[in-house]
């Protein structure tokens, strides 16, 4: 199998032009072939349940989301599901009858899908029956963000929109300039109690208050180079990691960043080119990079730890931290569980045929993992 240039996962609405045959042809790569070792752990499969139609074909990724013992998730036509993280039984399901494409946002009652006409559903967590619907002006292809009062929006237009959990009442709007030529796909906020903090499509990141929207600071992350739009693209999808007062950021063909969230000052950057959310564990950030290969930085120091090159052009998703190893999943369904230590392989797993494109969830020494073709399963490592 062949994977078809990068640029099939870009936007090109405006252009109306296929991206592959603007940059002068289709570009097939090969990606690298599974490599042998010594397998050191064991993977457990606890339990694994369908959830419908699975992710569909365009590059959705319907992210899974978790509150307590309940998993949420959703399929490409419609379908939203609560299953019970213990033992993978349906609690309930209810069908929209719409295309979902932003996977599941979740607060402390509510569960949101946003559909592929650009409005936001918003459930009940208990039962599944709706609350409110909210007509918005774009797609929003990342998952709804929620605290105890707002449920916060990321569009692929460029704008943030906020409203009430309870009522979907629009609270307020913050519009960030977005260059034209964008990758399929945004980012998620981090909405705080009283700060929400989101990156765009500009390369740059922003803090806004929750009360108003007002902006209290914006950083620019990295910054366009080259003479073509392609070039130029320095999307932010990756979601903002927040530990100990630091925000870590990654751009496509941009650079990964600490940012300290009080003051905006950048820490310290790396270049790195990715779309997947980041993940920390040992004392480093985990980057999935766009050509396949996993790095691991200090997450004080930004000094390389180690670079795993043996999943090049795999389609690799963002990282997930189990135990002492951090996972991703790739375009075959393959799970490559690497030690947290130095990054060489310990463990392999087929977890769908169809590819695993989606976030992973760790909840405690758990992996809950949704393929492209709707099987949900439940892992450990022995």
């Amino acid at each position: 199998m062949k994977q078809l240039c990068r640029l099939a996962l870009i936007s090109l609405s405006v252009l109306g032009l296929s991206a592959c045959g603007w940059w002068g042809g289709e570009v097939e790569i090969e990606p690298a072939e599974l490599v042998s070792f010594e397998t050191e752990k064991d993977v457990e499969v606890l339990w694994s349940t369908s959830i419908g139609a699975g992710l569909g074909e365009k590059f959705n990724q319907l992210r899974l989301a978790v509150n307590e013992n309940v998993i949420y998730a959703a399929d490409v036509e419609g379908q939203v599901f609560a299953v019970d993280r213990v033992d993978g039984k349906v609690i309930w399901n209810i069908d929209l009858d719409t295309v979902i494409v932003g996977g599941v946002g979740i607060g402390p009652a509510h569960v949101a899908v946003t559909t592929e006409q650009g409005e936001v559903v918003v459930l009940s967590a208990v039962d599944g029956a709706e609350m409110w619907r909210q007509q918005l002006s774009s797609e929003t292809l990342g998952p709804v963000q929620m605290n105890t009062e707002l449920a916060v929006a990321q569009l692929q237009n460029g704008k943030l929109v906020a409203m009430d959990q309870n009522t979907g009442e629009r609270r307020w709007a913050y519009d960030s300039q977005i260059p034209r030529l964008t990758l399929r796909g945004t980012s998620a906020p981090i909405v705080a109690s009283n700060v929400t903090i989101a990156g765009f499509a500009n390369g740059k990141l922003i803090a806004v208050r929750n009360d108003t929207g007002l902006e209290l600071w914006q950083r620019r992350i990295t910054v366009a180079e080259g003479k073509t739009e392609l070039e130029r693209l320095i999307d932010i999808d990756a979601r903002p990691l927040y530990i100990d007062g630091v925000i870590y950021i990654v751009s496509y063909q941009g650079k990964l960043v600490a940012v300290s969230a009080s003051d905006a000052q950048v820490l310290w950057s790396q270049k790195a080119s990715s779309y997947q959310s980041l993940s920390a564990g040992f004392g480093n950030i985990y980057v999935s990079e766009e050509n396949g290969f996993i790095q691991a930085f200090d997450q004080r120091s930004s000094a390389s730890v180690w670079r795993q090159s043996a999943l090049e052009y795999r389609q690799t998703s963002a990282p997930a931290v189990l135990g002492n190893t951090v996972v991703v999943g790739d375009y075959e369904g393959y799970l490559h569980f690497m030690s947290q230590v130095d990054g060489h392989f310990v463990a392999r797993y087929q977890a769908d045929s169809a590819g695993v494109r989606g976030d992973m969830v760790v909840e405690g020494n758990v992996l809950y993992v949704l393929g492209n073709s709707g099987r949900l399963v439940a892992l450990q490592l022995n």
